[in-house]
């Protein structure tokens, strides 16, 4: 049966239904995956910071968490925010058939980073100790000179990380998610928390600290380059045009016509994005470049790749800066004591981060893909549900956290017991945030990286503003607050573009459903029994296994709206059907 353009529109709606249902089916198996490895790391952080905390003390922990939060500033900006575009285009560029281009598209991305993140971490090297000074808000000499000594350790390793990040970030743009969860969110964070145990037990220096929880990063990056290699070689490789020749006749005889495959697949999502007006390729009217030389499509990829990435390489930087330079004005302009104390309390909003980064890592290419074929129903299904589980699975520990705070604190020792406050406000701006969804990504898969530039730009604006009125008079808490603003700022911005320009938002059914049994369950119970049984280590472990009973059963009970349903196991996946250049394109090698 063969297909014809009057037949398309017909059999559309059907095919992106189908479309959606298995995106996502396969977006749960990504997300539970992410999510699972998104405790395990942030079990591991904890682990770390208990461990930094209880053996650094107060001041020298500080000067940890401060270097650390350098470090990860310096990589962010040496990744040059290609985490997006090396998810985006691949994923995009092989929903559009044009995988002939996938190895540029990586050169592209890859080579920079290389340079970049060379030349920051011997700057990082070279100016460790006006670095130290900067941020050890008039400690004494002997904790600057330790302070020097763990960033100049750090330095080293700026390079390794930011490769090992980016090249992840690309085998989740051919859809494999397997090398971010074994490498990033198991083997890292278990080899960090080794290393820190050791030193701690020898009672090693700030240095010997600084080195056990950054010399994970040169096994990752071996093994992510490698996974990359594999996974480019495998699953994508270069594309050629078949040899011209007639072709075979259907079979005679009457029967039932076949199912739709890969092909008609093709020719729909191609008609959806001509009807949809979406015609952007990663290099415009590249059908003319073929007789002209490899070097001209590259450099014209280079372009395309860099036009889309520029402002989120900016971007990224202030995402970072949002979740880091509060830190840094904490311990420059409240001491180490206080940039300890802020760090201990927030350590919690990790496993927000990182539950986020797990469900998103998932659906990141699925709604590139549905974008980029102007399938904005998948797209907002796609969110809606995305979001639903990432409240699902962050919401109690906010709500925990907003009852039981000075438990949690206690846990790293009684210095840190003081942070109350700053829990509340935290968990509080986290509560939105989660909400919310991933809504900066949906913003970038959409290509609207400027204007996500321009909302960190705004936010980042807001932390700064008020970190420098409140933390000289609150300490710590200022930091919170300014924080906490800055979030609503870089959440509610974006919704609001994400709405009126696409027609997106994460609030559907799920994301309701999830939220109400989230605050009924860890919000309402844990209340009443601090109010009949008190904020005792007993009564909150009673209240916590109480809630989850109760919480299970209702998502088990509501797994139709949260859809839950798509967890289930449907046979084994296949793989997705190789890819074919668009009619009209010319492949280019490699």
């Amino acid at each position: 049966m063969s297909v014809t353009a009057d037949r398309v529109p017909s059999t559309v709606d059907g095919a992106a239904a189908g479309a959606g249902k298995a995106g996502v089916r396969a977006m749960a198996r990504g997300g539970v995956a992410g999510v699972a490895g998104a405790g395990f790391a942030a079990i591991a952080g904890i682990g770390v910071t208990w461990l930094a905390a209880r053996g650094l003390g107060p001041e020298r922990a500080g000067a940890f968490f401060a270097a650390t939060a350098l470090f990860v500033l310096v990589g962010a900006l040496a990744k040059l925010g290609t985490q997006t575009g090396l998810v985006y285009w691949p994923a995009r560029l092989r929903a559009r058939g044009q995988g002939h281009l996938l190895g540029s598209c990586l050169r592209a991305g890859l080579t920079p980073v290389a340079g970049v993140s060379a030349v920051l971490g011997a700057g990082l090297l070279v100016a460790a100790p006006a670095l130290a000074r900067l941020t050890a808000g008039g400690a004494g000499p002997d904790t600057v000179a330790q302070h020097t000594a763990g960033l100049r350790a750090l330095a080293v390793f700026v390079p390794l990380a930011a490769f090992a990040d980016a090249a992840l970030a690309a085998t989740r743009g051919y859809r494999q998610l397997q090398p971010t969860l074994v490498l990033d969110r198991v083997a890292r964070p278990v080899l960090q928390l080794a290393g820190v145990a050791t030193v701690t037990v020898a009672a090693g220096s700030l240095a010997a600290y600084a080195v056990a929880w950054a010399l994970p990063y040169l096994p990752v990056a071996a093994l992510a380059g490698y996974a990359l290699a594999r996974t480019h070689r495998t699953t994508a490789p270069p594309l050629r045009r078949p040899a011209p020749g007639p072709r075979p006749a259907p079979a005679p005889g009457p029967g039932p016509a076949p199912a739709p495959g890969p092909a008609k697949i093709r020719v729909i999502r191609e008609y959806v994005a001509r009807r949809a007006g979406d015609t952007r390729d990663l290099v415009p009217d590249h059908a003319d470049l073929g007789g002209r030389g490899r070097g001209r499509v590259e450099r014209a990829v280079w372009r395309g790749f860099w036009g889309f990435g520029w402002p989120r390489a900016l971007g990224s930087v202030g995402q970072l800066a949002l979740q880091r330079v509060d830190l840094l004005l904490v311990a420059g302009l409240g001491g180490l004591g206080a940039a300890a104390l802020y760090a201990v309390a927030g350590r919690f909003v990790v496993l927000g981060q990182l539950a986020n980064q797990g469900i998103s890592q998932s659906v990141q290419p699925r709604l590139a893909e549905a974008l980029a074929i102007g399938d904005r129903a998948a797209a907002n299904r796609l969110y809606q549900v995305a979001t639903g589980w990432l409240v699902l699975a962050t919401w109690p520990l906010y709500l925990l956290l907003l009852s039981y705070a000075p438990l949690y604190l206690g846990f790293f020792g009684d210095a840190y017991r003081d942070g109350g406050p700053i829990v509340a406000v935290l968990a509080g701006a986290m509560l939105l945030s989660t909400g919310c969804g991933m809504v900066d990504m949906v913003l970038a898969m959409a290509g609207r990286t400027s204007w996500n530039l321009a909302n960190v730009a705004v936010a980042l604006g807001v932390t700064v503003a008020l970190d420098l009125a409140l933390i000289p008079r609150l300490g710590a808490l200022g930091a919170a607050i300014g924080l906490a603003a800055a979030v609503a700022v870089n959440n509610l911005l974006p919704l609001a573009q994400v709405g009126l320009a696409l027609g997106l938002h994460p609030f559907g059914r799920g994301t309701l459903t999830a939220a109400a049994l989230a605050v009924g369950c860890f919000g309402v119970l844990p209340r009443i029994f601090v109010a009949v049984a008190g904020s005792g280590p007993a009564a909150a472990f009673a209240a916590v296994v109480a809630a989850t009973g109760v919480y299970l059963a209702g998502a088990r009970l509501l797994r139709g709206p949260l859809a839950l349903d798509a967890l289930r196991r449907r046979g084994r996946p296949r793989p997705a059907p190789a890819l074919r250049p668009v009619p009209g394109t010319r492949p280019t090698p490699n």
